[in-house]
């Protein structure tokens, strides 16, 4: 994998205006120099673009559900079920990706209107908006510190929860640790941390998406924010209710767990899979206080080959990751080309793993648990070779 190297102790984010020496000879360039590589075409957002794009994801989410209706419900059935689920949650995610996009204030200039899509979309998917916003933004700002990190930040060797989930790994093996780990962040990850901040940074301890007051920490939510967390869980809240009345009216709730309930557990596996494989891998390291920059934690992020398919259906969220954590308001159809700008003015930093995307999640899943202190940064503790 094209990786960053020589990583050396630099700055905070308040200091990017200079470059700083690294250890091969090179420098890590500013947050300025950065952001001019990117033709300023890349960030013009444009209403009727992005209202086509969400259109067109929304379209196909919805043909999809119609034709789930054509579906026996019964227990015949269920290989179509299965591959029902698979395929529209695979869809899904595409509007779940131009929501995303919203919070990001990619979508347009309206902020009234970004609000109103990604509210409507995000709450569809039982996604409370404005919470994860705020946590999302913190995953950008703080991408790979190991205390400040949002999302996937790993334990340290030289803690208790380190230590143990290390010798836990080696009691019960790799293999049924990949598979145990996959199984828990896809399937269970994103309610864990939507309900506990599961994997979220320790300085911000047990948080909630949907209560942002004790006995859960406020650290997440400050001043403003928590009157908004109130108002996305209006929009869950709603969403729920609609699914009950559904399976009420429908006289079970069979038709509510087949038609949204299994597509929605899709989602969550993509959604999860994205933020697991773009900011993780045997070489990439994590940072502490006076070793993090912003700089370095943007191009901590990797792209990955999912394929023409994946990348029409999900808006390029994987294969030009780099670009969306460099600036998050360049717009999906514009990130290809920002990306291109990006590796050609920074080969040495831009991050680009060939390997396919199943293989590199059992890579991830096996060698990637916890992580101990190494020169350039923290980086996960292997006992095997990382050839996975």
């Amino acid at each position: 994998m094209s990786v960053a190297t020589g990583f050396s102790k630099d700055a905070d984010e308040t200091k990017d205006q200079e470059s700083v020496t690294l250890e091969n000879g090179g420098s890590w360039p500013s947050k300025e120099r950065i952001l001019a590589a990117i033709p300023k075409e890349c960030f013009e957002r444009s209403l009727a673009t992005s209202m086509m794009y969400m259109a067109i994801s929304l379209s196909l989410t919805i043909s999809c559900g119609v034709v789930g209706y054509l579906i026996p419900l019964s227990w015949a059935w269920i290989p179509a079920w299965i591959a029902y689920a698979a395929v529209t949650g695979t869809v899904a995610i595409g509007c779940w990706v131009v929501a995303h996009e919203c919070g990001h204030r990619a979508f347009c200039r309206q902020n009234w209107i970004q609000d109103t899509v990604g509210f409507t979309l995000h709450s569809a998917l039982l996604v409370p908006y404005f919470s994860w916003q705020r946590s999302h933004a913190l995953h950008h700002a703080r991408t790979n510190h190991l205390s400040d990190g949002e999302t996937f930040v790993p334990y340290r060797m030289n803690t208790k929860k380190g230590e143990a989930s290390a010798k836990w790994q080696s009691f019960i093996g790799d293999e049924a640790f990949g598979i145990l780990n996959m199984i828990a962040r896809l399937l269970f990850g994103w309610p864990a941390y939507l309900l506990t901040g599961a994997s979220g940074g320790p300085a911000r301890g047990v948080t909630n998406h949907f209560w942002p007051l004790q006995p859960f920490s406020a650290a997440l939510f400050p001043g403003k924010w928590r009157a908004k967390v109130w108002i996305s869980d209006i929009g869950v809240i709603a969403v729920l209710t609609a699914l009950a009345l559904w399976a009420y009216s429908a006289g079970s709730i069979v038709p509510v767990l087949v038609l949204y309930v299994g597509p929605y557990l899709v989602v969550n596996f993509w959604l999860v899979l994205y933020t697991w494989l773009h900011h993780t891998d045997v070489d990439v390291p994590h940072f502490e206080n006076d070793e993090w920059s912003w700089v370095k934690g943007a191009f901590m992020s990797i792209d990955r080959p999912y394929g023409p398919v994946f990348d029409f259906l999900h808006h390029r969220i994987g294969s030009t990751h780099v670009a969306h954590h460099i600036d998050a308001r360049v717009p999906h159809y514009h990130a290809k080309r920002a990306t291109e700008a990006l590796k050609a003015a920074f080969p040495d930093l831009y991050q680009y793993d060939p390997t396919p995307v199943p293989k590199a999640l059992w890579r991830v899943a096996t060698k990637c648990n916890v992580v101990s202190k190494a020169e350039n940064g923290w980086k996960y503790v292997l006992e095997k070779s990382s050839d996975a």
